[in-house]
């Protein structure tokens, strides 16, 4: 009788959807696309800088209930690569430098007392929340944290001329604003332009593009001017000397 000894290997699944509500409204929404679009944009050409958003993170290798999704983060000095989920252990233990959170009815507990402590232990050096609502995130809906020390304190906000609300991100280089109007935009104070989504970017691409074919045409159409009066001219002063006058002396 042969006995046999096989034995089947057990491998963990990791789920990548956390099947858990998406944002409860417009607001939320337009700020999650804008936020993740506007960054990625802006680092597009640094190939070690990976930015994504409403992804898992996973940070203990033998737990699969040890993840966490933040609205945007980014991550320096990792390829800009696609991935699945982005596994802290097989990263070389590089956790996000910045997070960003999207604060709704459903998860402002979490985004204030749940995710801070979270983040603060995996070493994330910037923790932002925004509330595009003003109704959940209070004093103000845009705050920031910043780790010193191993413990988070809060970043200082600023009121611009315009009205306004700064809080500048060390690790980005970028200042977070709140417009009046406008609404939540990343800045850069260097070169003082609001970073794009890809819909406004491609607008502006656009725009620039339709520019360019109107100053084209209008150029044509002035040196199409400018030969028609040289031939002219020409044809004239070809005239006036089969008449034997000179045109030069024509003034």
């Amino acid at each position: 009788m042969t006995i046999s000894n096989d034995h089947q290997l057990l491998s963990v699944e990791y789920p990548d959807e956390d099947f858990e509500p998406m944002p409860e409204g417009d607001k939320q929404r337009r700020n999650l696309s804008y936020t993740t679009e506007a960054l990625r944009l802006w680092f597009e050409k640094r190939q070690n800088v990976y930015v994504s958003g409403n992804l898992f993170i996973r940070y203990r290798e033998e737990k699969v209930e040890k993840r966490i999704a933040p609205d945007t983060f980014v991550v320096f000095g990792m390829s800009n690569e696609d991935r699945v989920s982005y596994k802290i252990y097989e990263e070389g233990g590089k956790a996000p430098d910045f997070v960003l959170e999207i604060t709704s009815k459903g998860t402002v507990t979490k985004d204030r007392e749940q995710n801070p402590l979270i983040y603060r232990d995996l070493g994330v050096k910037e923790y932002f929340q925004y509330d595009p609502t003003g109704e959940y995130l209070k004093p103000t809906s845009l705050q920031g944290l910043r780790l010193e020390n191993g413990e988070y304190v809060a970043i200082a906000a600023s009121v611009l001329p315009d009205g306004a609300l700064s809080l500048h991100s060390e690790v980005l280089g970028l200042d977070l604003h709140l417009y009046p109007n406008l609404g939540f935009r990343f800045f850069d104070p260097i070169s003082n332009q609001i970073l794009r989504s890809y819909a406004e970017a491609e607008h502006d691409r656009l725009i620039a593009e339709l520019e360019r074919s109107y100053e084209q045409q209008a150029r044509r159409e002035a040196e199409a001017i400018a030969l028609q009066e040289r031939n002219e001219k020409e044809k004239l002063a070809a005239y006036l000397r089969s008449l034997g006058i000179n045109p030069d002396d024509i003034t």
